[in-house]
């Protein structure tokens, strides 16, 4: 399998379309301050958004003390579980990036990056406010939605704001700065989640305080400017080339200077592709591999993150301990991810997947296995650092193989999977949670990451330093 894209409508003695010319660029474009400052910008607003799906493990002891949820159900699709809680979640956000992909590639990323956020915070702050199960699941499934297209905003903005050269450390210290909301979560549920102040449970707390906080996307979106490529995609060539002439110039350095001929209008040259065309050649085949990794991967991922103060429990440390040790082991997710910015470019996206997935296995079994707690913190530690390396990689992955006019709703496709697969996870992780125990959990953890291994060894295309959309 080979990286495809589409007709990039360059011919002998042509003049470049304005997208053409945006692309040439943007690749050539200096990783200027200003540059980074827009990385930095999206990922504190991608912050509220970890918050908000992180907390999902966090406040599940909260949520089994109040009576609201029980840890383990008779059925397997028990809807009075912390399982369900899982599902509700992810089954919002496989509505979000399946159905509602498009809406970013329709309206622009900036306008989609804004609202997106601010529906799944209304969500959030009428959830704390529920008294039944059903209630609750409700009103998480609907913030899930909000999250799942905030998340697919945010990749495809930030992969046509920097070059492909430095693509990987942007999406590392992307989920660096996204990722500092675990251990805000985690201390915070350690904290509240055992008390309830002025007579409210402290899950609750945690919960508003995430959305009351999210409101800084409303300063945010004023210093962050429409991207450039969509903008070209959508024949606002003009508006387009102003940008792109800002991020030139946001170094203080000179903007490389214009084509010989001017651009052409980019109906003449870029070459439609509707959401049907992703499941025919050429692009079927990543679609393919890329929706058999989602499925796979959410199972390492979740399977720990959302169960690692409840795993703690099951091997008998307290809920208090749990949610303590559980806080440390947060301060690997925005740590790791700074740390493999230093090989995020050097080495293709899929080695460094598989490469990560190896090691979740290894650290998996050790944690299935340890007692001592100071070695299941380390474990965790290493389990979580493995995750979030995977997690950056293809984020950034996912997003540049797909041509930009569709690269939300594509790259939404393939990663609704990952909310498919973590929707039912929830009940199957709870489910073997109770048959084998904590062992059984990493065995399950361990097949998928082989699947993901295995297809990323075999097929996963090369793209390291190709350029958006001329791939």
């Amino acid at each position: 399998m080979s990286v495809v894209g589409i007709d990039t409508g360059f011919e002998l003695g042509a003049a470049p379309s304005g997208p053409d010319e945006i692309s040439r660029r943007l690749e050539a474009m200096p990783a200027t301050g200003h540059v980074w400052k827009l990385v930095i910008l999206l990922s504190l607003g991608g912050c509220f958004e970890m918050y908000d799906l992180f907390l999902t493990g966090y406040i599940a002891p909260g949520l089994s003390r109040s009576g609201l949820l029980s840890t383990t159900t008779q059925a397997f699709f028990g809807f009075s579980g912390i399982g369900a809680f899982v599902a509700a979640t992810f089954a919002g956000l496989f509505v979000g990036t399946f159905f509602l992909g498009f809406l970013a590639d329709r309206f622009g990323r900036r306008a989609i990056f804004t609202y997106a956020l601010l529906a799944y915070t209304t969500a959030s702050v009428i959830m704390a406010c529920q008294t039944s199960s059903g209630g609750l699941l409700l009103w998480r499934f609907l913030a899930g939605i909000g999250i799942g297209v905030e998340i697919i905003t945010i990749d495809a903005y930030i992969t046509e704001l920097v070059p492909s050269r430095m693509r990987g450390r942007a999406f590392a210290v992307n989920q660096s700065i996204m990722f500092i909301a675990v251990p805000v979560v985690a201390f915070l549920a350690w904290w509240l989640v055992p008390l309830a102040p002025y007579g409210v449970e402290g899950w609750r707390w945690v919960v508003l305080i995430g959305a009351a906080a999210s409101m800084i996307i409303w300063v945010l979106r004023l210093f962050v400017p429409e991207s450039p490529l969509w903008l070209a995609r959508h024949g606002r060539t003009a508006d387009a080339f102003r940008i792109l002439a800002t991020l030139e110039a946001g170094g203080g350095g000179a903007a490389p200077g214009p084509s010989a001929s001017p651009p052409r209008p980019a109906a003449q040259t870029t070459a439609r592709v509707a959401f049907a065309d992703l499941f025919r050649p050429p692009y079927v085949s990543l679609v393919v591999l890329f929706m058999v990794f989602n499925l796979c991967q959410a199972f390492g991922f979740y399977g720990f993150a959302n169960w690692v103060p409840t795993l703690l429990v099951e091997k008998g440390i307290t809920v208090t301990k749990s949610l303590q040790y559980s806080f440390i082991v947060a301060f690997a997710y925005p740590i790791a991810p700074l740390l493999a910015a230093s090989f995020a470019d050097r080495f293709e996206r899929r080695w460094i997947i598989a490469g990560a997935c190896i090691a979740i296995i290894v650290f998996g079994m050790a944690f299935a296995q340890l007692t001592a707690p100071a070695l299941l913190i380390v474990c965790g530690v290493l389990l979580t650092a493995c995750n979030t390396t995977m997690s950056y990689a293809y984020h950034a992955y996912q997003t540049e193989v797909f041509p930009t006019q569709i690269r939300t709703q594509a790259s939404g496709l393939v990663y609704s999977m990952s909310r498919l697969s973590a929707t039912f996870s929830g009940f199957i992780v709870a489910y073997m949670l109770k048959q084998a125990g904590v062992t059984g959990v990493f065995g399950l953890i361990t097949a998928a990451m082989l699947i993901v291994v295995i297809a990323m060894a075999l097929f996963g295309p090369d793209v390291r330093g190709k350029a958006l959309d001329t791939v």
